[in-house]
């Protein structure tokens, strides 16, 4: 995959189709993730959020992508692009406040079970500003699903870090999710 991967960022035009039959599976188990924590009746489809995150992937002028780690946090990212637009484009046709996002307890304990998905995007650009890696880790290990330790890899540095960062990044969402007040 690796090998295909640096194909691909050198511009090799049959390389996107073998890439796909690898990396479909596990980008559909990102996408089903995703597409779980959405409203009921989404319009989209996790096969849909699939095709639309790769396409736009193997469509980038010469990537430069370092693993599979990193297509696949780059691929999430991706998928999280494509939902909050999704939920712009909605937002501005229905004007009701924007789809809905469950969160699990384990990334912001906030009082009410469904989040924003604009809110969360904000949330998350906001934290970017302060601290991109802690933003990342939340992209891997959310989004993407990546354990502390491929999270770690991903990003090249120790687990040790990758917790701190995802403990601090945690809270960081529960406060900016949360109702505006002190929880703590």
């Amino acid at each position: 995959m690796t090998r295909l991967l640096g194909q691909l960022g050198a511009g090799s035009p049959d390389v996107a189709d073998r890439l796909a039959t690898l990396v479909y599976a596990e980008l559909h188990v990102i996408a089903v993730a995703a597409m779980r924590r959405e409203v009921d009746g989404h319009t989209w489809q996790p096969t849909e959020l699939v095709h639309e995150a790769y396409s736009r992937l193997v469509g980038q002028d010469r990537s430069a992508w370092q693993n599979r780690h990193h297509f696949f946090g780059i691929a999430a990212q991706a998928m999280r692009r494509l939902l909050v637009d999704h939920a712009r484009a909605r937002k501005q046709i229905k004007r009701d406040g924007g789809a809905r996002v469950t969160l699990s307890p384990e990334v912001a304990a906030v009082e009410a079970d469904a989040v924003d998905v604009l809110s969360l995007n904000d949330a998350l650009d906001r934290l970017a500003a302060l601290d991109a890696r802690q933003a990342r880790v939340v992209e891997l290990r959310y989004f993407a699903g990546l354990s502390v330790d491929d999270t770690a890899e991903a990003l090249g540095v120790s687990p040790a870090t990758v917790k701190r960062d995802w403990m601090v990044a945690r809270a960081f969402l529960r406060r900016a999710l949360g109702d505006g007040k002190a929880h703590e």
